[in-house]
């Protein structure tokens, strides 16, 4: 499957018609009753080079949204433990030495561990320069001996190399309309090469990151020409193939992946929790709440650690001042919604821009969010419930479970409203593993006992302050 989510990606999994099957109801044999495993075109190769698809096939045992995603999110930690990974990480948008230790030296002394160059940094992982490639390493070494790991960016598809070397539409026989526009073709010569650059790169500098945008989205080619295959047939199934041999290729080196497409299986770690670009233009407050929209229904089919969001401190795409956090110092309030927002998700956001911090409070605020994540990263990371979705009419929230953890759950309760609301709430702690009675303390507070109910919820008075959140932290007795 190609895309950034299940649900639009180009389907490798679906159902077709089987005009074969002759009994069916439908009088035109259209009922789609053959689940079909494997790419749109293709495979194509000879059966003696075919290295066949794994199919997992998960058994529900609900209709109900929210127990499905959870079986869902329990396959993939089963199936893809890597995609548990979950650091806390920033994006530098500025690749010249100077900046790279500056913001490593920030990432060290507030917490954070990966620092990633940031698409529009300068980064080059393509090049073979004897020099830049020794000049990387030393930053790589510099963020190792910091405790920071370090990675960079590389686009991939969604850009023109070469009438050669790009793929060839089938109706056309010219470059073109591919899925992002324009694309090189994996099998290509350019295709062979890239990929042995990026390995090259990886290999000589000790980076432990590659972010790799674009990445192969299903694009046909009906080139005959391309050493990496033999035409229309087989080209959707080899281009897949390579990308996914280098994917394993990298986790067997110990480099994370974070790749915007659906390459789980493949060994990818993370991808968009719920993206679009011109998000990040709107005014800050709407930001705030947006996110929290796309955090709320991003982890109904991903577990926390496999969604990344992304918090603009510098202006991004556009908006303005108004879209943007820096000055941190002067939109504190801002800063501190979206750190509260995904530490509380247990999902980590691209901080993009130069530094994480301009002040002594500033550095403060981003260590105590980073400290909470922390101390309560076991059940953060842990699968969510949800709650009640943001609407900016009322309070909003989930709650993350784990019935084997010392927390059993935690609720992160959102206030979008101008005053403190009062509210009466039953948290569900059915998956929590907790039944009669829990242990429950708010921000940190002195613990006390509660019952539940035949539902195994708990009910409580809560408070939260206007614009704010607080959260409720439940143990066994």
């Amino acid at each position: 499957m190609f895309g950034q989510d299940r649900c639009t990606g180009l389907r490798c999994v679906r159902w077709e018609t089987e005009p074969e099957f002759t009994t069916q109801v439908n009088y035109a044999l259209k009922t789609p009753c053959r689940l079909v495993c494997g790419p749109p075109v293709g495979p194509g190769v000879a059966l003696g080079t075919l290295r066949s698809p794994t199919i997992f096939e998960l058994l529900h045992d609900s209709h109900e949204r929210e127990r499905r995603g959870l079986e869902k999110r329990r396959m993939y930690r089963t199936i893809a433990p890597w995609c548990t990974e979950n650091p806390i990480l920033m994006h530098a948008r500025d690749a010249k030495p100077e900046a790279v230790k500056l913001a490593i030296d920030q990432c060290s002394a507030v917490g954070f561990e990966m620092l990633i160059l940031s698409f529009g940094s300068g980064v080059d992982m393509e090049s073979e320069d004897p020099a830049y490639l020794a000049q990387m390493k030393e930053l790589a070494d510099y963020a190792h001996a910091k405790h920071v790991e370090l990675g960079g960016y590389s686009l991939l598809a969604s850009r023109s190399i070469s009438p050669e070397d790009d793929v060839i539409d089938p109706k056309t026989r010219q470059p073109g309309h591919a899925i992002f526009g324009n694309s090189p073709c994996l099998g290509s010569r350019w295709g062979s090469e890239y990929f042995r650059k990026l390995g090259n790169f990886l290999a000589a500098t000790g980076f432990d990151v590659l972010e790799h945008d674009g990445s192969y989205p299903g694009d046909v080619c009906a080139s005959s020409t391309h050493p990496g295959h033999q035409g229309l047939a087989d080209s959707q199934w080899t281009q897949w193939r390579t990308i996914c041999d280098f994917y394993a290729d990298c986790r067997a080196r110990g480099v994370y992946l974070n790749v915007p497409d659906w390459y789980f299986l493949a060994g990818s770690t993370k991808s968009a929790m719920g993206y679009r670009e011109t998000n990040w233009s709107l005014p800050r407050d709407q930001q705030v709440l947006h996110a929290r929209q796309n955090l709320f229904d991003g982890t109904f089919e991903k577990t926390p650690s496999m969604g990344w969001m992304f918090v603009p401190l510098t202006e991004y795409q556009g908006g303005g001042a108004a879209a943007t956090i820096e000055p941190l110092k002067e939109h504190l309030d801002a800063y501190e919604a979206h750190l509260a927002n995904n530490f509380g998700a247990g999902a980590q956001a691209c901080y993009r821009g130069p530094r994480l911090y301009d002040s002594d409070e500033t550095k403060e605020l981003v260590m105590r969010w980073v400290a909470f994540y922390k101390r309560h990263r076991a059940i953060l990371d842990a699968d969510i419930v949800h709650l009640r979705r943001a609407d900016g009419r009322d309070w909003d929230g989930w709650v993350h479970v784990d019935p084997t953890g010392r927390e059993r759950a935690l609720a992160m309760l959102y206030n979008p409203l101008e005053k403190p609301i009062h509210r009466t709430l039953a948290i569900p702690l059915h998956y929590a593993g907790l039944a009669a009675r829990a242990l429950v303390e708010q921000d940190e507070g002195a613990p006390h006992e509660v019952e539940l109910d035949a539902q195994q919820r708990a009910t409580l008075e809560v408070e939260i302050p206007a614009h704010g959140r607080t959260w409720l932290v439940f143990r066994a007795p």
